[in-house]
């Protein structure tokens, strides 16, 4: 490995010196793994990677520091087909505890106890293909136990923690807007120009691989991942998981496949089964939202317009606007 040149890396992520040091231990072992079935990074096939995290989830080795670990090394090798599929198997793997504990603080210990009883929770790492049985389970046993707009309450939250001061610029940035609209047109220019300066680079933009037809698709719609106003409503589309193939597919389950953020369901979308409830997707408007509650300084009402669980080909929110944030 390029150890000075990955230590820089990590340095520059501000990690300290217990956190590089257990980072290139991480990936030593990877390697070491690797060089036993005569391959190297650089040869190495997102299958090879799989087979080495099932490894580490039968010696309990599966933490999210080393995976995190990994895939840190894969995009500083430019790596993106590796590190894309490590985000994805533990991007969302603490959400379904996260919501357990938000029912007990909002609806009470005796519901949590109705939802989550005998639940089993796939281990950190393992495939996409463990967890729509366990999210089908835990939102209808919601659905059972809770009316749909306190189901609707519990779900639409920050389940990723996402802390405020990632916002703090665009906060800035709309203080010293005369309106919304000139605010939104902005920050969609500021988005295209960051998808295409990682077009130019090569390297995907979260988990998002740009091509020039992923960048006209997105520059010709400002719903996408910034948001259009309309009235006193702002409308915001989610940008697909993996936008590159929603593009060409022209099969519509693979389209909404394709569309899926969350690693909880999208495996159901692409088998047809099992069949989850879409209010599940009031999960991703808590996400979709959090950004307008830090620039207003409020918390925003939010509705959940179309979602691929329930046969859409996107996911698209309707974000009501403070009367007295309007602006205008």
């Amino acid at each position: 490995m390029g150890k000075n040149g990955f230590i820089r890396y990590l340095q520059k992520r501000k990690l300290d010196s217990k956190e590089i040091a257990s980072s290139i231990n991480a990936v030593e072992a990877f390697e070491q793994y690797l060089k036993g079935r005569k391959s190297t990074l650089k040869s190495a096939t997102v299958d090879t990677t799989k087979q080495y995290v099932s490894q580490l989830i039968k010696e309990g080795e599966n933490s999210e520091a080393r995976f995190v670990a990994i895939a840190r090394y894969c995009y500083y090798t430019k790596k993106y087909d590796q590190f894309i599929y490590l985000v994805s198997i533990f991007g969302a793997a603490d959400v379904p505890r996260e919501i357990s504990e938000r029912i007990g603080s909002v609806a009470g210990e005796e519901v949590r106890l109705k939802v989550f009883k005998g639940i089993e929770y796939p281990q950190l790492g393992s495939p996409q293909e463990d967890y729509p049985e366990v999210t089908k389970e835990i939102i209808e046993r919601m659905e059972t136990n809770l009316p749909p707009a306190k189901c609707r309450e519990i779900l639409t939250w920050n389940y990723h923690k996402v802390p405020a001061s990632v916002f703090r610029e665009n906060k800035m940035r709309f203080e010293k807007c005369n309106d919304i609209d000139e605010y939104l047109k902005g920050e969609h220019k500021r988005l295209i120009d960051e998808l295409e300066s990682c077009m130019k680079k090569g390297k995907p933009w979260f988990e998002q691989e740009i091509t020039p037809e992923v960048l006209e698709f997105v520059r010709n719609n400002q719903e996408i991942n910034t948001g259009l106003r309309r009235g006193h409503i702002i409308f915001k589309t989610k940008i697909p998981y993996a936008p590159k193939q929603f593009i060409k597919e022209k099969d519509p389950a693979m389209r909404r496949y394709y569309s899926c953020h969350c690693q909880l369901v999208r495996t159901a979308i692409r088998k047809g089964n099992p069949k989850i409830s879409p209010t599940f997707c009031y999960c991703s408007a808590g996400y979709e939202k959090l950004h307008f509650d830090v620039i207003f300084n409020e918390n925003v009402e939010v509705e959940l317009l179309e979602t691929v669980l329930n046969g859409d080909p996107r996911c698209r929110f309707a974000i009501k606007i403070p009367q007295r944030k309007m602006k205008q």
